[in-house]
């Protein structure tokens, strides 16, 4: 497995103290992952400075030369058996000397026992197998305009009025590990539209829940879990619904979820670039049927 070499600039300025690796908070948030996320194109959430921390608040790294900010990744521990890597920027003024490489090597230590997943960009995949992924399978980016008329369905409901546990119980078939802290704080962000219908046979069973959350430009959908095509279908528009016609959104898909893709096409979505999710070993076993929107490519 690749590592840093010990004669590069970064392992030279972390051994003298140049160089030091350590946890964000919400305010080195704000101030250098998020905007760099920003300026990259990535577009991310107005409010995910605060509910990403939620996840792991020792998941957010900086590397910072001489007190200056130059590095950053996220390597968010929702449990002991699985992690996600993401925000992996490193100012281009200092690509090449190690100090990104420095700063993975951080994140992947705070992941140490867990299966790893990742999204990198098409192009990265053999520097990722170098560090001990395996590719899964492409993630894509659909973009589309939110038209005229659309109306929310009856059978969807605000999320709060479902009961919490049919909730979690649907994510976690979706998603590697637990993570209801992170969740409250996403489906609850200031200005998000976060929806859910449910099983009218059961309670305290949930058919599908999902989320659109405004962004430095648009929307973005996501999570979006249903247990069928159908349900999807109407939490996708039902969500849609719930922001401005004439908004740009966003909708990132699975590929193995056929049923998703085909609902994207179904809308006139577009794909705008693609992902390569890749994991430390064996993907995770999860329900990838059920899963029309991932969350974030930030955190799994």
């Amino acid at each position: 497995m690749k590592q840093l070499d010990p004669t590069s600039d970064a392992a030279r300025d972390l051994a003298s103290g140049r160089f030091v690796i350590r946890t964000m908070d919400v305010t080195d948030m704000r101030r250098v992952p998020i905007p760099w996320m920003r300026d990259a194109g990535w577009n991310p959430g107005l409010h995910d400075a605060e509910t990403f921390l939620t996840a792991d608040a020792n998941g957010f790294l900086i590397g910072e030369l001489d007190g200056q900010p130059i590095a950053c990744v996220s390597a968010v521990r929702y449990d002991d058996n699985f992690g996600f890597m993401g925000c992996y920027i490193v100012d281009a003024a200092f690509r090449g000397r190690g100090y990104g490489m420095a700063v993975h090597e951080a994140g992947r230590r705070h992941l140490a026992g867990c299966v790893q997943g990742g999204d990198g960009v098409l192009e990265n995949v053999a520097k990722y197998e170098r560090i001990g992924r395996v590719l899964a399978y492409r993630n894509t980016r659909r973009e589309a305009i939110r038209p005229e008329g659309l109306i929310r369905d009856s059978g969807v409901v605000p999320l709060e009025s479902v009961p919490w546990s049919g909730v979690l119980d649907l994510d976690r078939e979706c998603f590697p590990a637990a993570r209801e802290r992170f969740l409250r704080a996403w489906t609850s962000q200031p200005d998000a539209v976060s929806l859910a219908i449910p099983d009218p046979a059961a309670p305290r069973r949930v058919l599908g829940y999902g989320v659109i959350r405004p962004c430095f430009v648009g929307w973005k959908i996501g999570p979006l879990f249903a247990r069928n095509a159908e349900v999807a279908d109407i939490l996708f528009r039902a969500l849609l619904a719930g922001i401005p016609a004439g908004s740009a959104f966003w909708l990132d898909v699975a590929e193995p979820n056929t049923a998703a893709t085909a609902m994207a096409d179904a809308f006139g979505m577009k794909e705008v670039f693609a992902t390569a999710r890749m994991y430390t070993g064996s993907a995770p076993d999860v329900r990838l049927n059920q899963v029309f929107g991932l969350t974030t490519f930030e955190l799994g």
